[in-house]
């Protein structure tokens, strides 16, 4: 397995990739959803305000996560991590684990400071993450389910609050994600 930095190129594949795990996991409509919302990240990986990193087996993606820059004024370093991809094939074999902490290690070497994320707790525990109050950073758009936003500092002091309301990327801009 090699982790690797993905660009818009690969934006079918990666595409592919988040429709297949999603329908399956979910349903056909959420696959088709997040295979729309992964093929527009894609198509703006700008290894600046979105990275994408995946991890291939022989020629073949088998996983993938995105980070995308809040947005505030002034800008700060931090990044949303979402969505995350393992095909259905790979899940349970730690490949997930093994990517998303490659990719907090590369936020962490561009001098990220945060990241946060919207998913379930008992998941992203694992790798440090810890339930976020929207009085210390707030989502982009309304939480539907508050308590899967968390936050991990990347440089081992807290978070600091701050009293504005990001906006993210154009792809994370829809409420059905939220």
């Amino acid at each position: 397995m090699q982790h690797q930095q993905l660009d818009s190129s690969q934006q079918a594949e990666i595409s592919q990739l988040f429709g297949e795990v999603f329908s399956v996991a979910e349903n056909a409509q959420e696959g088709q959803g997040i295979s729309q919302l992964a093929a527009q990240l894609a198509a703006i990986i700008d290894q600046q305000q979105v990275f994408g990193f995946g991890t291939y087996q022989g020629q073949q993606l088998v996983a993938a996560i995105f980070f995308t820059q809040l947005l505030f004024k002034p800008e700060q370093p931090i990044f949303m991590l979402a969505p995350v991809a393992v095909s259905s094939e790979h899940q349970g074999q730690g490949i997930g684990q093994a990517l998303i902490n490659c990719g907090l290690k590369q936020m962490q070497q561009r001098a990220v400071s945060t990241v946060v994320t919207y998913g379930d707790p008992a998941y992203y525990c694992k790798f440090g993450f810890a339930p976020l109050s929207e009085q210390v950073i707030q989502a982009p758009l309304r939480l539907s389910m508050p308590f899967g936003w968390q936050g991990l500092s990347l440089n081992s002091a807290p978070i600091s609050p701050i009293q504005q309301r990001p906006s993210c990327v154009a792809p994370f801009s829809n409420p059905v994600y939220w």
